[in-house]
C-alpha cells in the first residue's frame, strides 16, 4: 500500500479525470458558438446541456456498482473512448439533435471516470492520505477547466469547430492509451469485522442508500457542486462574454479563477477534513455560504459589477468544487469498504443533479426575460446582464434544498452515531466557545 506503483495508477488515473473535466466542459466555453451555429434559443441549449448532465448523474449509482463488481479501470478505459466518440460526432454535427447525440455520448463516458478514478484509491492508499487524495483527484481534474477555457476556446476561435472537437476527440484516445498502460485495480481488502457481517442484502444498493451518512454525503455534494457545474458546464462563459460583454481573454482569465480557487483550497480542505472529520459538513456550509453572499453582491451591483468582484465569485466557486468531494468522503467514511463504489456514486450524484435543474431553469428564465423585453417593444437581447441577474436566482432555490436536505439528514446521521457508537457531536458554537474555554487558565473562565 502506498508504493511507488500506487502513485503510478493515481497518476493515470487522475490525468484521465483531468481529460474527462476538458471534455465535460468544453462545451460550455462553445455555448454562445452553438446557439448561432443550430440556430436555437438557450433553452435549447440548456437542453443539450443538461442531458449531458442528466446522463452524467442518473449513471453514477450504476457506475459505482459495477465499480465494486467488475473493476474500475474497465470503466475508465471505456468512458474515455465513449467521450472520444462523442466528441467526434459533436465535430462533425451541424443541428440540434446530433449534437444532443454527442453530449449524451459524453455525458456516459463521463460518469463512468470519476467515481471510478475514487474506487480506486482505497485498493492501493491507506491511511490518513485518504481523504486527501480524494481532494487531489478533484484539483488534477480542474486543470481540464483551465484547457477548455485556454488552449481549446483559443483553437475553437482561431481554427472552428470542427477542428476544436475532433482534437478534444483524439485527446480522449489518449487518454485511453494511457489507462491500458498505467491503470489497474488494486488487491481488495477487507477488515475481520466486515467479513463476519457482509451477507447478500448488504452488498445491495439499498443497503447504501439506507445509510444516513450516504444521504449526508448526496446533499453536501449537492449544495458545493452545483454552483461551479452550472457556471464551469454552461453559463459562466456566456455570462462572461455575452453578459457582461468581456472579450475572450479577460473572460478566459476570469473563468480560470474557478481553477485558481480549486487548487488553492483543495490541499486546505483535505487537511481540514483530515483533521476535523466530525465537522466536514459544517466546512460545505461555510464555503458554499461564504459563495453565495458574493453572487449574491455581483447580482446586486448597479450598472455593472467590477472585474475584482466577478472574479472572486468565480474564485469562491472554484473552493465549492474541493468542498463538494467532501460528501465523496462522507458516504466513504458511513460505508463499509465493499459497498464504497455504490456509495460514492450516490454521493456523486447530488451535484449534478442539482446543476442540471438549475442549468434548465436558468435556460427558460432568459428565454422568458428576453421574450418580455421584445414585447416591450427593445430588440432581442438573449444573453443580457439584467437577464442574467434574474436567471441566476434559480441557483439560489437549489441551494435552499440542499441546505434543507443536509440539515436533516445530518441530524439523523448523529442520532445514529450516538445510539450506535456513544459518539455525540455537539452544535459548533458549543464546541467552537467550549474549546476556548478551556484554553483559558483556572479561574479566568466566566
Amino acid at each position: 500500500m502506498n508504493s511507488a506503483r500506487a502513485w503510478l495508477v493515481f497518476g493515470g488515473a487522475a490525468f484521465v479525470y483531468l481529460i474527462a473535466v476538458m471534455q465535460r466542459t468544453s462545451f460550455g466555453v462553445a455555448g454562445v458558438e452553438a446557439t448561432d451555429r443550430f440556430a436555437v434559443n438557450a433553452a435549447a441549449i440548456s437542453v443539450i446541456a443538461v442531458v449531458q448532465i442528466v446522463v452524467y448523474a442518473a449513471l453514477q449509482i450504476p457506475v459505482g456498482v459495477l465499480a465494486d463488481r467488475i473493476g474500475a479501470p474497465v470503466l475508465i478505459l471505456g468512458g474515455a473512448l465513449v467521450m472520444a466518440a462523442g466528441q467526434a460526432l459533436l465535430a462533425v454535427s451541424s443541428g440540434f439533435w446530433l449534437a444532443l447525440a454527442a453530449r449524451v455520448l459524453v455525458g456516459v463516458g463521463d460518469a463512468a471516470t470519476f467515481v471510478s478514478v475514487i474506487r480506486l484509491l482505497p485498493g492501493w492508499f491507506e491511511g490518513r492520505i485518504l481523504p486527501q487524495l480524494s481532494q487531489w483527484v478533484g484539483m488534477t481534474g480542474q486543470l481540464g477547466q483551465i484547457a477548455s477555457a485556454f488552449p481549446f476556446a483559443l483553437l475553437l476561435h482561431l481554427s472552428g469547430w470542427g477542428i476544436a472537437f475532433g482534437v478534444a476527440a483524439g485527446v480522449s484516445v489518449v487518454a485511453a492509451g494511457v489507462t491500458a498502460a498505467l491503470v489497474r485495480r488494486g488487491p481488495e481488502r477487507m477488515t475481520t469485522a466486515e467479513l463476519s457481517t457482509v451477507d447478500a442484502a448488504e452488498r445491495g444498493l439499498r443497503a447504501s442508500l439506507a445509510r444516513p451518512g450516504t444521504r449526508v454525503g448526496f446533499w453536501a455534494h449537492l449544495l458545493a457542486g452545483t454552483a461551479p457545474t452550472l457556471l464551469g458546464i454552461l453559463w459562466g462563459f456566456p455570462f462572461l462574454t455575452a453578459g457582461l460583454g468581456y472579450d475572450p481573454s479577460t473572460a478566459s482569465g476570469v473563468f480560470s479563477m474557478m481553477v485558481v480557487g480549486s487548487l488553492v483550497s483543495g490541499p486546505i480542505i483535505g487537511l481540514l477534513v483530515t483533521r476535523f472529520p466530525l465537522r466536514r459538513s459544517n466546512l460545505v456550509l461555510t464555503v458554499t455560504g461564504a459563495t453565495f453572499a458574493i453572487w449574491t453582491l455581483v447580482l446586486l451591483w448597479q450598472p455593472v459589477p467590477p472585474v475584482w468582484l466577478v472574479a472572486s465569485l468565480f474564485f469562491t466557486a472554484g473552493i465549492c468544487g474541493p468542498a463538494s468531494l467532501v460528501g465523496l468522503d462522507l458516504a466513504r467514511s458511513f460505508n463499509p469498504r465493499h459497498s464504497h463504489g455504490s456509495a460514492t456514486g450516490i454521493a456523486n450524484s447530488g451535484g449534478f443533479v442539482g446543476a442540471f435543474v438549475a442549468m434548465l431553469l436558468v435556460g427558460l428564465v432568459l428565454d422568458v426575460v428576453d421574450a418580455a423585453r421584445v414585447a416591450r417593444g427593445a430588440a432581442s437581447q438573449l444573453y443580457s446582464l439584467d437577464g442574467f441577474r434574474v436567471a441566476f436566482l434559480a441557483v439560489y432555490l437549489v441551494a435552499v434544498v440542499g441546505t434543507v436536505g443536509l440539515l436533516r439528514s445530518r441530524a439523523r446521521t448523529r442520532k445514529r452515531l450516538y445510539e450506535e457508537e456513544g459518539i455525540e457531536i455537539a452544535p459548533l458554537w458549543v464546541a467552537l466557545f467550549g474549546a476556548r474555554d478551556r484554553r483559558r487558565p483556572p479561574g479566568v473562565r466566566q
